[in-house]
């Protein structure tokens, strides 16, 4: 798997933030995705790379302009994970 950041301008509340996700899981099959208006960034985790340059063109297509994306694999840790040694 792997996480996606996006550095998204342009959210300014609750809905622009709905309106990004939705945008995303239309077009991509990703487990989970989350936007901050606040921090101005949406965060994606995918089973599968993303196609970075149709993201853009999604983004875009919302009306939000998309800074920057960053990814790293990304490994979902469970609360027992703590105590392995």
């Amino acid at each position: 798997m792997t996480k996606y950041v996006l550095q998204i301008d342009g959210m300014q509340c609750g809905m622009c933030e709905s309106h990004i996700n939705d945008a995303i899981r239309r077009e991509f099959k990703v487990k989970s995705v989350n936007s901050s208006h606040s921090k101005n960034i949406t965060e994606i985790i995918s089973p599968e790379p993303l196609d970075e340059v149709k993201l853009k063109n999604v983004i875009h297509n919302t009306g939000y302009e998309l800074k920057s994306i960053a990814s790293e694999p990304y490994e979902k840790k469970s609360f027992f994970d703590r105590f392995k040694k």
